[in-house]
């Protein structure tokens, strides 16, 4: 296999984020065949990393580029680079745009950091949206608050983040600054992988940049950032795979400002789950939570227990989940439009 040297890599399948449920994929007569995991994806072609160095993928007339996502696990023959099969996913990345069309952001990651910035990109609406569909990776969501430097109380953003979902931890931080390996380094850990997701503008190549070792990776391009309104150009136009100080390895992905919730009732039902508990306490069965006398959820409202701002974005997010196509069956990984645990 035609490998480079340059960056080094990890010298077992373990550091590249391995695990059995790979390893149990695969059939003895695909003994012979090499373990590389997708570490950069171009328009024609696909980049991937091994145990002895960077391999440049040949791909079958058949196959595009397109049905891979960064941090996929495939079989590749040793001796022609030719790509073989992708391995089940145990998690994947991905979003529904133009209607039905689908784009993979990420697979096979275990932390999940949602981006956003303490200035006007700050939307609880939007956060609530990313933990939605973030809940149903499998992966563990981590809300990132960036720019915490140039507003006089980060901690009001820190309060309103915490506010919205039970146990997701949320960091505040300054991306330039020298302690946010350590803010992130418990999920930055030996053969672990993070995928970040966000805004343009909100700091996540600068983020990136800031995590990984300069020894075993380039540095991410960073744009320049508008002075009226602090917020950045959109400068990741291709996702990719980094590898962390540390051992772990990161996900770039580019900046998305509209996500389309589909197929993701599970992560609704979790995010809002001060809301959807009450629903057997209900008088009606099949209540709407809109205007049926005994509802619980608009009783709880009325006696201020629950944020009438927060039950409309969730009857706003339940009426686009349930409007929303259904997954595409021919899709092995099952991940039309919505970020799932599903292979």
């Amino acid at each position: 296999m035609n490998v480079s040297t340059e960056p080094e890599c990890p010298t077992t399948l373990e550091a590249l984020g391995w695990s059995s449920f790979f390893g149990d994929q695969i059939e003895p007569l695909e003994a012979g065949l090499l373990p590389v995991r997708i570490s950069a994806i171009h328009r024609a072609r696909l980049s991937a990393i091994s145990q002895g160095g960077q391999v440049a993928l040949k791909l079958p007339v058949h196959v595009s580029t397109r049905d891979f996502a960064v941090g996929d696990w495939v079989l590749a023959d040793p001796r022609t680079d030719l790509f073989n099969r992708r391995l089940t996913r145990k998690s994947v990345v991905a979003r529904r745009f133009n209607g039905a069309k689908v784009q993979f952001a990420a697979a096979n990651i275990d932390v999940l950091f949602i981006v956003t910035s303490c200035n006007a990109d700050f939307s609880v609406a939007r956060l609530e949206r990313y933990l939605t569909l973030a809940i149903e990776t499998g992966a563990s969501p981590v809300v990132v608050l960036t720019k915490a430097d140039t507003v006089e109380d980060p901690g009001s953003y820190l309060r309103r983040a915490e506010a919205l979902q039970r146990r997701v931890p949320v960091v505040t931080l300054d991306c330039r600054s020298k302690d946010v390996r350590a803010s992130l380094e418990r999920w930055c850990g030996l053969g672990q992988t993070a995928a970040l997701v966000g805004s343009s503008g909100v700091g996540k190549s600068t983020l990136v940049n800031s995590l990984i070792d300069p020894l075993l990776d380039q540095l991410q391009q960073t744009g320049a950032v508008r002075s009226h309104d602090d917020k950045g150009r959109h400068t990741t136009t291709s996702r990719s795979l980094h590898a962390v100080a540390g051992g772990g390895w990161i996900i770039d992905t580019p900046g998305m400002r509209s996500l389309q919730v589909s197929g993701a009732a599970f992560g609704l039902e979790s995010l809002f789950a001060e809301i959807t508990e009450l629903g057997p306490f209900c008088r009606y069965g099949n209540c709407s939570h809109t205007h049926e006398p005994g509802c619980a959820v608009l009783t709880a409202v009325r006696e201020g227990k629950l944020d009438p701002a927060r039950v409309a974005r969730w009857r706003k997010l339940v009426a686009e989940n349930n409007q929303a196509p259904g997954p595409d069956a021919s899709n092995p990984s099952r991940a039309a439009g919505k970020w799932r645990n599903r292979r």
